[in-house]
């Protein structure tokens, strides 16, 4: 599996992500802000969590407009998979890859601890691993992870089963408790937990090592 990992100026998560896949077998390849073009053979584009831009306008918006970011809707629209994680789950949103808006912490604060994540759907090769009602132990890490949805476009989620993820607790204030979304043909994935946080021990927990295992499990025998 190929995976291509997008690092843009005050990114800050690139490296960790890079280590998640490479633990779970990937070939990865990290990607400038301004490349214009992703690495041939990329079956997966890594958006990584960080401070695009200094978080300038909204989070994640300057990034929407790189010119790596055109490439990767391209990938997206060819049907390829991507995964956002925090500050990349804002910028697919932005680019609107994926539905909905991410905006202030509703208690307006700085959140950085680990939150109970449970496991809304299995069905996607980001979450087959588990089962409906897994509980995992994710660390969160933002100032902007307040999922906003309104009512229509909460029932096309849930009438798509592409609620990947709520909260146990939500720290936010987000929509339905909502940590993370799948797109429609569900192959891209945004979420603000941060699961290559949680995999490798010397971090502290392994409850999200299992996504990327199964991503490059899926992938190589596709």
């Amino acid at each position: 599996m190929k995976a291509a990992i997008l690092v843009f100026p005050g990114s800050n998560c690139d490296r960790d992500l890079q280590v998640a896949f490479e633990q779970a077998g990937a070939d990865v390849t990290m990607v400038w802000h301004k490349d214009h073009t992703l690495p041939a053979g990329t079956d997966i584009v890594g958006v990584p969590g960080g401070f695009s831009y200094g978080d300038y306008l909204r989070c994640g918006a300057i990034a929407a407009n790189s010119p790596i970011c055109r490439s990767l809707k391209d990938h997206v629209e060819r049907g390829g998979y991507a995964l956002g994680v925090c500050n990349g789950f804002q910028i697919l949103t932005e680019t609107r890859i994926l539905p909905g808006a991410l905006i202030r912490n509703a208690d307006l604060k700085y959140i950085c601890r680990t939150v109970p994540l449970i496991v809304e759907t299995a069905d996607s090769d980001f979450t087959r691993d588990w089962s409906v009602g897994d509980e995992l132990q994710i660390p969160i890490a933002h100032h902007d992870g307040n999922y906003r949805a309104d009512d229509a476009l909460l029932n096309r989620l849930r009438e798509s089963d592409r609620i990947a993820f709520t909260y146990g607790d939500t720290p936010n204030g987000s929509s339905a408790d909502i940590a993370g979304v799948l797109s429609e043909n569900r192959r891209v994935l945004g979420m603000m937990p941060h699961p290559e946080r949680a995999s490798d021990e010397a971090l502290g927990g392994t409850d999200g090592r299992a996504m990327f295992r199964t991503l490059t499990s899926a992938l190589i025998s596709a």
